[in-house]
């Protein structure tokens, strides 16, 4: 019978039940009457299966830098104010598309002066811009956070909060800490605990009262320990870490990530290297089973031009929550590039992702900035396709994207 045929709509459809009873009017009122039973236990039965189970997408990003060339891209001349949309037009649909999405913010938003390297301050329109292009949370303890002293710190969580942008990684005094760390993240009756850490700040010494959190592995036992006894059904470690411009992490960092996920954590991020690093999911029964390191995701927005520095990933993994246990059933990554014209003297910057672009050479001003990408695009995937564990690309068909096979 075509109404038992699991997923099919009709099942899930309480208000189907009067048709049937009409349809079944000339039986016996008590025949009619069990199979309209039948049907309500059998739509109930559905609808019970569907809310107990429920799914989240999490994206992962990277870098998010503010060299002097972006803040001068940003400025309107004439009315002497920023706006960054532009630079997230093009990547956008991708970012909104995640129920949970999650950047590094490695500048500080202190107020001017504004300047790049090597002591960053953005316009707090870099973070407005964040925001609408749909991003859910910055992470903001990095190498650069200190850049601009306590205001600078202060002045970044102030902009923030304003915006009504969630982060963490940075606090403006120790109850703030204790009160807001973990920052617990919900969507979709499923909550993600994350937790954010530096190696450094370049030497800068951070001033009491306000706090960088720094990659120390006590400190952050501690911290997951604290987490844990909020029952999250994610933790999610985002470390500021390893060695710039190597793309191939330490066996010190893979020894104490494995250590983090022993103790709780489900997935690892990395930043800070400007470059790509291996993804790894572990889905072959080892003690890890399930769980996920990502090392580096690149730069996602800068104006950092070498090879290999002028783009990123973003990584998108998907969970399914039954029965009180969480489980992920995807991982991929999106390949990004920044793209630079200049137009009418006017350079701008875009974010593209790379396999929607990698066949439109027209789309580009000039030749070789559409060879700059696809030489990023080769020697992203030489890397990732043999080092990656289980994570695969995504791929634009056209019409939409596919994990690639």
């Amino acid at each position: 019978m075509l109404l038992l045929k699991k997923g099919d709509k009709v099942i899930n459809n309480l208000s189907l039940c009067p048709m049937k009873i009409k349809i079944i009017s000339g039986l016996p009122g008590r025949t009619a009457v069990s199979l309209c039973f039948i049907c309500l236990y059998i739509s109930s039965l559905a609808q019970s299966s569907t809310a107990a189970e429920q799914k989240i997408s999490l994206l992962f990003m990277g870098d998010i830098m503010g060299h002097d060339s972006q803040i001068w891209a940003a400025e309107n001349i004439s009315t002497h104010t920023w706006n960054y949309d532009d630079v997230f037009s093009y990547i956008k649909p991708l970012i909104s598309d995640a129920d949970m999405a999650i950047a590094n913010l490695e500048v500080t938003l202190a107020g001017p002066p504004y300047k790049g390297y090597p002591q960053f301050s953005s316009p707090a329109a870099l973070g407005v811009a964040c925001k609408s292009a749909g991003i859910d949370c910055l992470v903001t303890a990095n190498n650069h956070s200190a850049d601009r002293g306590k205001t600078g710190i202060t002045g970044t969580i102030f902009r923030l909060d304003s915006i009504g942008m969630p982060h963490t990684g940075t606090f403006s005094d120790r109850d703030s800490r204790d009160k807001l760390q973990p920052l617990i993240l919900t969507k979709n009756s499923i909550s993600v605990a994350l937790l954010n850490y530096t190696y450094a700040t370049n030497g800068i010494s951070v001033p009491a009262p306000v706090i960088v959190n720094m990659l120390d592995k006590n400190l952050i036992a501690a911290d997951i320990l604290k987490a844990k006894k909020l029952k999250p059904d994610l933790i999610v470690l985002f470390l500021h870490w390893g060695t710039e411009y190597d793309t191939v992490p330490s066996t010190g960092q893979t020894a104490i990530a494995e250590y983090f996920l022993s103790t709780g954590v489900d997935i690892v991020i990395g930043s800070h290297p400007h470059v790509l690093q291996k993804m790894v999911w572990y889905n072959d029964g080892s003690p890890f089973q399930g769980k996920a390191i990502v090392y580096s995701l690149g730069n996602f927005i800068s104006n950092q031009r070498k090879p290999k520095t002028d783009g990123g990933s973003m990584v998108r993994m998907e969970f399914v929550k039954s029965s009180g246990s969480i489980k992920m059933i995807s991982a991929g990554f999106y390949l990004t590039w920044v793209y630079t014209p200049v137009f009418k003297y006017s350079q701008k910057f875009y974010i593209l992702p790379c396999s929607e672009f990698e066949n439109r050479s027209g789309f580009f001003s000039k030749e070789n900035e559409y060879d700059q990408m696809k030489k990023f695009i080769t020697d992203s995937r030489s890397l990732l396709y043999k080092q990656n564990d289980c994570f695969r690309e995504y791929i634009y068909n056209g019409s939409g994207w596919l994990l690639n096979n």
